[in-house]
């Protein structure tokens, strides 16, 4: 069999190249699917998505602004232009939230690498259907007031923003590492 895995051709789209459409109601719910069978150690579901679009899209440009103006009451009009205008690049924002339980038998890591394969699998889900994405996180992703903005709980912890959308112009794919020097055989010797 030598059919090449669709999954090969995944790969980041800057966001400010993702233009409408972005995916519907009826494509995010298929996305989300996939994402709910990445690997989870006690079955805990640990991670929801927060979609953002439309206006909504301004209101985060807003809780952007202000964050860095908390972090940094100097910042300059240029830096703080640049972070007012992440949100307004692509067509759809969906935050990956991390949900952290404490529980003696899945240590909070492997809730977090539960929630980064649920990120993973959209970015999957949405390039099988043709969309481009990127993964992003930046210092507004760790900042507490950004994830009070989003409602989040104490326990919970923004994985990161993927940003969604149809590609403006077509990318070259990016050269990827040579497979044989990621693997190596154990002997056990």
């Amino acid at each position: 069999m030598n059919q090449k895995l669709q999954f090969l051709e995944r790969h980041s789209t800057p966001a400010k190249l993702l233009v409408e459409p972005a995916p519907d109601d009826a494509q995010l719910r298929q996305i989300f699917q996939v994402a709910l069978h990445a690997p989870d150690h006690g079955r805990l579901n640990p991670y929801r998505f927060i979609t953002i679009r439309g206006d909504a899209r301004h209101a985060l440009s807003e809780v952007f602004a202000s964050a860095v103006k908390r972090r940094d009451p100097g910042v300059s009009e240029a830096y703080l232009k640049k972070q007012k205008d992440k949100p307004l690049r692509s067509p759809l924002i969906v935050v990956v939230v991390a949900c952290l339980s404490d529980n003696p038998k899945v240590p909070e890591v492997e809730q977090m690498l539960s929630a980064g394969a649920a990120a993973h699998s959209i970015l999957l889900a949405s390039n099988a259907m043709g969309f481009g994405s990127i993964m992003l996180t930046g210092d507004n992703a760790y900042d507490r007031s950004v994830c009070e903005a989003l409602g989040l709980a104490a326990n919970e912890k923004i994985i990161s923003f993927i940003y969604l959308g149809t590609e403006k112009v077509e990318l070259p794919h990016p050269v990827k590492p040579d497979i044989d020097n990621k693997i190596s055989n154990w002997t056990g010797k």
